[in-house]
């Protein structure tokens, strides 16, 4: 009687067993496919010392020097964006192809692709479209701290059909054979990745360590990469506007915004800056402004915004209408990009600026060319003895934008306060230093930038 009261037990036993087994694959696949409405994820700065890639710890002068010196590059490869390629087919390897994204940033984010899953930390780009790692078997690949992936050893690897939407997306490929879609992507600096487009299974941890599973998502598998920046990660995360980018793909089964919180400079060193997709991406409506984000129908993937003048100290620039001007034929305009460090203004705004803020801050001019940076001053030897800065204020169509003298001004520890921001002729860009303490919202179903003033650790 004992005995067969056991074996009853047993078979309740399995029966359960195999009950929470289905009932937690169940759940998981609807977490994947259905309930997947928003995740958050951190950034880390690519010179921190949490970054894998990272120089180690070096000087806030060498850190600062480093980051300029990335955003006059990035400034280059951002404005040789308009004039893609007519011929879409893949050129051939002795051919140099037309540039049609910037490539390199600021900001890791970490991801995991296949079955099982595989980590590894890509750069952050607003600037291009394609998500892409580097894959076995490489033909050219540049080392990295992590394994390369394989798809070989993953369960859900499939090429991406060249009739396909995403491939046709492309700006350049050619499908022959059974290779599938090969894909050719160049960026500003004639930097470029050749692999295949393929399909994975994507793994996105949040904060608190949950893993969202996103299936079938369409990514460059690249074995052949060549280029400058690259080796700050072991691939790009494209966060551009075009079809192929990680915000367009999740819209399948979440709103298509993000948005991101960036901590100072000082604190990138040692810590992470927030980053929310989808139902998780929301500002306070109470305190939160909006402006346009403006389509340029020469390129597709840049977040162009309309700014229509500057104020500093409560006194608006002479700076004519059209300084910032998106012209008909894809030139100028004004983009806010977060792999850029400072803000870069058109020639004849920037002085404007720099003529009002030199003649209301009252300390010695300095020489800042060591750090790649303008307009510098004599820091006091107490931070407390600095005099009164003035609010700078970017009029965008709609939405005023208030910068405190933390996020126009950097102090780089050697005695040198500088203005983040220099000239350029053509095309402006809001770097990430004016970008600082806000949690700004990209929110593309709505085409709206929104934004309001955030304690990034308290998010």
């Amino acid at each position: 009687m004992f005995g067969a009261s056991m074996g009853i037990l047993f078979i309740l036993f399995v029966l359960l067993s195999l009950s929470a087994r289905h009932t937690s694959s169940v759940n998981e696949e609807k977490l994947t496919n259905k309930e997947l409405s928003g995740f958050r994820a951190n950034l880390i700065h690519i010179d921190s010392l949490l970054s894998p890639y990272g120089p180690g710890n070096i000087s806030f002068p060498d850190r600062l020097q480093r980051a300029v010196r990335r955003s006059k590059q990035r400034l280059q490869k951002l404005q040789r964006i308009p004039g893609q390629s007519s011929d879409r087919n893949l050129q051939k390897d002795t051919e140099i192809g037309a540039p049609v994204n910037t490539g390199s940033g600021e900001f890791l984010m970490k991801l995991a692709i296949g079955t099982p899953a595989l980590p590894f930390s890509a750069i952050l780009d607003t600037g291009s479209d394609l998500t892409w790692t580097q894959c076995k078997p490489c033909t050219d690949c540049y080392k990295q701290p992590t394994p390369i992936y394989d798809p070989s050893r993953s369960s859900t690897y499939s090429k991406v059909p060249c009739k396909s939407l995403l491939c046709n997306a492309l700006p350049e490929f050619e499908c022959k054979n059974t290779a599938g879609c090969e894909y050719q992507y160049t960026y500003g600096d004639f930097s470029i990745t050749v692999g295949i487009l393929s399909s994975e299974t994507l793994t996105l941890t949040s904060k608190s360590g949950t893993q969202q599973l996103i299936p079938n998502f369409a990514f460059g598998c690249g074995q052949n990469n060549e280029g400058n920046g690259f080796d700050q990660g072991a691939g790009i995360v494209g966060l551009g506007r075009g079809p192929l980018s990680l915000i367009s793909q999740l819209s399948a089964s979440m709103p298509k915004k993000f948005s991101y919180c960036l901590m100072t400079i000082d604190d990138s060193q040692s810590k992470t800056s927030p980053m929310m997709f989808g139902e998780s991406a929301r500002l306070s409506a109470k305190v939160s402004s909006s402006t346009p984000i403006v389509q340029n129908s020469q390129e597709s993937t840049f977040y162009y915004l309309s700014l229509d003048g500057i104020s500093v100290g409560g006194k608006l620039l002479n700076i004519k209408k059209d300084t910032f001007l998106l012209q008909s034929d894809g030139s100028g305009g004004f983009v806010i990009d977060s792999g850029t460090t400072v803000t870069y203004l058109e020639q004849a705004g920037y002085d404007a600026v720099k003529q009002e803020l030199s003649s209301l801050i009252k300390l010695p001019v300095a020489d800042g060319s060591q750090i790649g940076l303008d307009l510098c001053y004599k820091h006091p030897a107490s931070r407390g003895t600095l005099p009164k800065f003035p609010i700078i204020t970017f009029h965008f169509r709609g939405a005023d934008y208030h910068l405190p003298r933390e996020n126009y001004m950097v102090f780089d520890k050697s005695g040198l306060l500088c203005l983040g921001m220099l000239p350029n002729s053509g095309m402006s860009i809001f770097g990430n230093v004016q970008q600082q303490n806000y949690h700004i919202l990209y929110d593309m179903e709505n085409k709206l930038l929104s934004f309001e003033p955030a304690i990034c650790d308290s998010l």
